[in-house]
């Protein structure tokens, strides 16, 4: 796909920061379940992000107690905050936190640009490059029978690829769910190799070795931030 992770895929990898991703998926249950009830059973939102933590190697203790918080009588409120910015040479960025604090947020992120002499745009300066998409991508054997499953119910897709057993589709985030169940119908046990709801960039650019070096320094500072949970670029980095 050519398309940058999260910071939790792209962490996991180097096996490094695991109390970031922890942290990252605590929060994010802990507000799921505020706001549309501790029960999975009855929370949908809440069922599938578990099930995206546990792919992520997140234990249940940390699940746990994220929604045990929730339960509890917590005056902790998350806000889900995005920042755009511009990089070294035509590299852009959308910055995706988690904050019970904006004002510190925003003056971590303002200053990470600030390190490499770059700056924060306004709403919309750069997302208007990017598209908001979820993506799945799992191994299927009979890609018309998923395919025909989708067209029966309705399903928007906005992308069906198919590349060594490997099957990918795009859809609006809007229907990440109907997405999800129709597939788990044909296959129950679907286990899925990419699963990621963003902003996906529109075209990407090949920074020069300068430049890509001051990228990857404000990425690094970036993935530092404690409220930072997702980032996306439109960069090059195959």
């Amino acid at each position: 796909m050519g398309r940058f992770p999260n910071i939790a895929a792209s962490k996991a990898k180097t096996g490094a920061a695991k109390a970031k991703i922890y942290s990252s998926y605590a929060k994010e249950i802990y507000q799921v379940a505020k706001n549309g009830g501790t029960d999975p059973s009855g929370n949908l939102d809440l069922r599938r992000l578990i099930e995206k933590a546990k792919k992520d190697q997140v234990t249940s203790d940390v699940i746990n107690r994220a929604i045990e918080k929730a339960k509890g009588s917590s005056g902790e409120d998350y806000q889900t905050i995005i920042y755009e910015g511009f990089g070294p040479g035509a590299s852009t960025l959308i910055i995706k936190t988690m904050t019970d604090n904006v004002n510190r947020t925003v003056a971590e992120v303002r200053a990470a640009f600030n390190k490499v002499h770059k700056s924060l745009g306004v709403t919309n300066s750069v997302s208007y490059n990017y598209d908001n998409l979820t993506i799945v991508s799992f191994k299927c054997d009979d890609e018309e029978a998923v395919f025909n499953a989708l067209i029966e119910q309705g399903v928007d897709v906005i992308d069906f690829e198919s590349e060594n057993g490997m099957l990918t589709i795009s859809v609006n985030p809007k229907e990440q769910h109907k997405l999800k169940d129709t597939i788990e119908s044909i296959i129950p046990n679907v286990s899925y190799d990419y699963d990621e709801t963003g902003m996906y960039a529109k075209d990407k650019v090949t920074l020069s070795e300068e430049d890509l070096a001051e990228f990857q320094k404000l990425l690094n500072i970036l993935e530092d931030v404690e409220d930072v949970t997702n980032i996306y670029h439109n960069v090059n980095l195959d």
